[in-house]
């Protein structure tokens, strides 16, 4: 498998325009982001809209996922990630990613209802204990509403070695990224989100890696590939110029899905984009934005 790190994209999840999920659309974006030379592709982040989708839904997404990934062989890491709240579940959905074939997971711990913080470890643990594979654990407070020490992610990946990782999304995220690093001697290595809004910051301090929304994915492996060759310059230079779109986009989670997803439909890389409700609206000013967004970014697309 190919090292967890670079550039992660969280697959957006087509529907139609009636609402159903489109599974060819799936199909096409999964192909699409492979060409673009990423280094591995995430489902069912909160891009992927998870909290919308049905079980059965999830399970055939999952599986038209992992086939088109498992084509391009060990170019490619999968990531699948496990949202369900109660623990006996969690387990359960680990195990079949697994045994599919997924090469690593995310893990979003339980935060419904505020549960104790015992409570949440145990989770964290019982899923490492029945799954093989390396784990990227999701920690999100912004929209869990649940703050999580990093001295506690410390702690489990000396008992847990396949916890290896922390999607590292609290605001801001750069000392959270230097304190799992300098505390683990660099073992437990930092991914983040947040449409890579802190990206200069975070790489400074030890983040190997971003897992942004799918639909503008060149720019990001252009602004890694730039990092990674020491070209500062021109990384600085590029990321100045992505960074009021993003900024203004990550102001709510709803308006940065509804806004990739008109992206990739103008792209032609999906159908529609259609959200299912609850869901954003974009207004004309909005729209007008990302007309001038695919102006700025012409040589891109």
């Amino acid at each position: 498998m190919k090292e967890i790190k670079g550039i992660i994209p969280i697959l957006a999840t087509p529907f139609t325009s009636a609402g159903d999920v489109d599974y060819d659309g799936l199909k096409k974006l999964v192909r699409h982001l492979i060409k673009q030379d990423v280094d591995g592709i995430t489902l069912f982040g909160v891009a992927s809209e998870f909290h919308k989708l049905s079980d059965d839904e999830k399970k055939n997404m999952q599986e038209v996922f992992l086939n088109e990934v498992e084509k391009r062989g060990s170019d490619i890491f999968s990531m699948i990630s496990i949202t369900e709240h109660a623990t006996f579940l969690a387990q359960k959905r680990a195990k079949e990613a697994e045994e599919m074939g997924a090469s690593s997971l995310m893990l979003l711990p339980p935060f419904f209802l505020s549960p104790a913080l015992d409570d949440i470890i145990h989770h964290i643990k019982a899923v490492a204990s029945v799954v093989s594979i390396p784990i990227i654990v999701q920690y999100a407070p912004n929209q869990t509403g649940v703050p999580i020490s990093a001295d506690v992610f410390l702690e489990i990946n000396q008992e847990f070695e396949n916890i290896q990782f922390i999607k590292v999304e609290n605001q801001p995220p750069g000392r959270y990224v230097t304190k799992l690093a300098e505390g683990s001697n660099g073992i437990l290595k930092s991914l983040v989100g947040y449409a890579g809004i802190q990206m200069p910051d975070v790489f400074r301090r030890g983040a190997v890696g971003v897992q942004p929304g799918s639909s503008f994915i060149e720019i990001y492996v252009e602004l890694y590939k730039l990092y990674t060759e020491g070209k500062q310059d021109e990384f600085t230079k590029l990321f100045n110029r992505l960074l009021p779109y993003i900024s203004y986009w990550m102001q709510d989670s709803e308006l940065i899905i509804k806004a990739e997803k008109e992206i990739l439909k103008r792209r032609g890389i999906i159908e529609s984009a259609y959200c299912r409700k609850p869901a954003f609206d974009l207004d004309e000013i909005e729209i007008q934005m990302i007309d001038k967004f695919f102006h700025e970014f012409n040589e891109f697309f």
